[in-house]
C-alpha cells in the first residue's frame, strides 16, 4: 500500500492562508527589524531574525486560517469564494480549527524566546489579527482592522530587538494601515451586491464602489504622506525617496486599473501591484539605511 504523500495537503494549508500574500507586510517587519538593529547599534542576529519571520508567518496563519474557518458558510454562497479549501471540502472545519490553534500556540511560544514585551503583548497581538474575521458582521471599518493586524509588522519586530516603543516604526505602522486599509477595500468591491444581500459590512456596500474608491484613494494619500513624513523625521537619503517615489507610482498606477463599472484588474491592483510596492520601497529603505554613516 503506497503512502499518501503529505505535499497536496502542506499546498491546501498554503492555500488556505494564501501564503504568497504574506509579501504584503513581511518587507515591513524585515525593516522594523533592521531600523532596530540601527537604532542600537546591535550586531544582526540570524537566530532573532529568524524568530521575528516565524513570528510573523505564524500569527498571519492563524489569522487567516480563522477567517475562512468563521466565514466558511458565507464563502460556500458566494460563487467567488465556494472554491476555497473548507467549502470545497479540500480542509475540513474541525481541520482548520486545530490549524489555527496550533499556529497561535507556535506564535506565543517563538515570542517568549524573543523577549518579555513581544511574550506579554503577544495576546494582544492574536485578539487583534483572529478579531478582525468577526469585524465584517459589525462595522464598515473592517478593512482599518486589517491594517492593523498587518501594521503590527514593523513595530513588533523594532520591540523584538529594542524592547520598547519609538515614533519611528509606529509611523511606518500607520503608513501600513492606511495601505492596507486602501487596498483591502479595492478587493471589496468584488463582493459589493453579496455583502449587501447578506447583511455583512463593507466600504463598497456602504458607500457603493465609486465612494469606496474614492474613499481608497483618500487612505493611500495618506500613506504616501506618512511614508515621506517617515522619511524625513528619520533624516533619510536618496535612495529613501526614490523607493518613496515608486511606492506612490504603484499606488497611482493601481487606482488608474480599477473602475467603478471595470473589475477586471482588480487582483492585479490588488495582489502584485501592493506585493511589488511594498519589496520595492522596503528594498529602497533598506539601502538607504545602511548607506547611513
Amino acid at each position: 500500500m503506497k503512502k499518501k504523500s503529505i505535499k497536496p495537503k502542506i499546498k491546501n494549508y498554503l492555500s488556505l492562508v494564501v501564503f504568497s500574500h504574506t509579501i504584503f507586510a513581511m518587507p515591513f517587519a524585515v525593516l522594523g527589524y533592521l531600523l532596530g538593529v540601527k537604532q542600537i547599534h546591535a550586531e544582526f542576529s540570524f537566530t532573532l531574525f529568524g524568530l521575528v519571520i516565524l513570528c510573523m508567518i505564524f500569527a498571519r496563519s492563524a489569522a487567516m486560517g480563522f477567517n475562512r474557518y468563521i466565514d466558511r458558510k458565507f464563502d460556500a454562497k458566494n460563487e467567488r469564494t465556494a472554491i476555497r479549501e473548507i467549502p470545497s471540502g479540500l480542509i475540513s472545519p474541525k481541520a482548520a480549527i486545530f490549524f489555527v490553534i496550533g499556529a497561535s500556540i507556535l506564535f506565543m511560544t517563538t515570542t517568549f524566546f524573543i523577549n518579555k514585551i513581544c511574550f506579554y503583548l503577544s495576546p494582544v497581538a492574536l485578539l487583534v489579527v483572529l478579531g478582525y474575521s468577526y469585524s465584517k458582521r459589525f462595522t464598515s471599518l473592517c478593512h482599518v482592522i486589517l491594517g492593523i493586524g498587518l501594521a503590527l509588522a514593523p513595530i513588533g519586530a523594532w520591540l523584538a530587538v529594542t524592547g520598547y516603543f519609538a515614533w519611528l516604526p509606529l509611523i511606518f505602522s500607520f503608513a501600513v494601515i492606511f495601505w492596507v486599509s486602501g487596498f483591502d477595500m479595492i478587493y471589496a468591491l468584488q463582493d459589493e451586491k453579496f455583502d449587501r444581500e447578506n447583511k455583512l459590512f463593507s466600504m463598497p456596500a456602504w458607500l457603493g464602489k465609486k465612494g469606496a474608491l474614492r474613499l481608497s484613494e483618500i487612505f493611500h494619500v495618506i500613506s504616501a504622506g506618512l511614508i515621506l513624513f517617515a522619511g524625513w523625521y528619520g533624516n533619510a537619503h536618496l535612495f529613501y525617496f526614490i523607493g518613496s517615489g515608486i511606492y506612490i507610482l504603484l499606488l497611482i498606477y493601481q487606482h488608474s486599473i480599477v473602475k467603478p463599472n471595470d473589475l477586471s484588474r482588480v487582483n492585479r491592483a490588488f495582489g502584485t501591484t501592493n506585493g511589488i510596492a511594498s519589496v520595492i520601497f522596503v528594498t529602497f529603505a533598506i539601502i538607504d539605511l545602511f548607506l547611513k554613516p
